[in-house]
């Protein structure tokens, strides 16, 4: 949506949005700021971002160059908050090689119906928690086909992800939207301030990898194996490890509200059999313009990596930053059993 005239003029920025006001030099507004300048601007609006886009500046007679750029600076306060639809997704980006074993566990601190908290991220798909609409919790594991396109069903059946295993109690169908591929629910009652465990095998077949999730358990103390998705990938194991939070209710209304994990004990097992811990992690977030974007966190603490974004989420690490556990996460993962291929790492 465009940005209602009378909330513009409510906060005394008319002389720098109006793309056809000349203003008289020695105007003042009622901030006391000295106009002195003669400038048309115009801006475009796009869909319903806080402060849109400036397209294209047409025009900007300047007698005193300070007060334009407070202009502009303060061009993104002209609107409220409610014109975003989402809070800002927030990343973890791990450093570490090649790999057949990828393992980290969270704890969710803060969370809304909405939610969604992927906690192993990886080139060809993502694996994690969310609170859906309704609040039930659901564990959610997804892997693309090798393709381009939105349209799950455009795709040709050779080119479509396997279903190797189907575990038991969880759904499996056809993804779209974001790309296209499988993907695997089942209901999971996770609770705020307990550790998940998560576990991703990759076993590379040819010019296939067959991917393999499980989640511990707390109430039975056991492993569920989700499913086992295999795509054509080169040949390739994994790599691009990260995790994220992310707001997919989308309603405006949880631009307002807090979404905060903990990721740690981060492992991955090389294709050359070494356990390396992920003790470095770059903090990243996405560009959308219907995001919120100033109200994001990331650091450490309790010597795990948090992320928070939405509410008040305010920090002092900078985007693009990377982050340092004090100490390096000890103790290597007691990993499920290997099915099908049965053997033990």
């Amino acid at each position: 949506m465009n940005t209602p005239p009378d909330r513009i003029h409510a906060m005394n920025l008319e002389p720098f949005l109006n793309p056809n006001l000349t203003r008289d030099p020695n105007l003042t507004s009622s901030n006391g700021l000295s106009l002195g300048l003669r400038l048309r601007v115009l801006t475009w609006f796009e869909g319903v971002t806080c402060g849109g886009l400036i397209q294209e500046i047409l025009f900007c007679n300047i007698k005193e160059t300070l007060t334009c750029i407070i202009a502009i600076a303060l061009l993104p306060l002209a609107l409220s908050a409610e014109d975003f639809k989402s809070a800002r997704s927030v990343h973890l980006s791990y450093t570490a090689p090649p790999g057949d074993w990828f393992y980290a566990e969270t704890v969710i601190e803060q969370s809304v119906t909405g939610s969604y908290f992927m906690v192993l991220g990886w080139n060809t798909g993502y694996f994690g928690i969310q609170e859906l609409g309704n609040h039930d919790k659901v564990v959610i594991f997804s892997v693309w086909d090798p393709t381009k396109g939105d349209d799950p069903s455009a795709i040709k059946t050779e080119d479509r992800v396997e279903v190797l295993h189907q575990g038991e109690g969880v759904r499996i169908k056809r993804f779209g939207g974001e790309g296209t591929g499988g993907q695997c629910m089942a209901p999971f009652a996770w609770k705020l301030g307990e550790t998940n465990r998560f576990a991703l095998h990759a076993f590379v077949e040819g010019q296939k990898t067959a991917y393999t999730a499980w989640v511990f358990k707390l109430d039975s103390n056991k492993w569920w194996q989700l499913a086992t998705f295999r795509t054509r990938t080169g040949g390739k194991p994994l790599s691009g490890y990260y995790s994220f939070i992310e707001d997919f209710r989308r309603d405006g209304r949880s631009v307002a509200e807090v979404r905060r994990a903990r990721f740690g004990n981060g492992w991955v097992k090389s294709t050359q059999g070494d356990w390396l811990p992920l003790d470095h992690a770059r903090f990243t977030a996405s560009n959308a313009t219907w995001e919120s974007k100033d109200n994001i966190s990331a650091g450490t603490s309790d010597g795990w990596f948090f992320l928070a974004t939405g509410g008040d989420s305010h920090g002092d690490v900078a985007l693009k930053s990377t982050m340092t556990l004090p100490t390096k996460p000890a103790l290597r993962p007691q990993l499920p059993e290997l099915s099908p291929k049965g053997s033990k790492p």
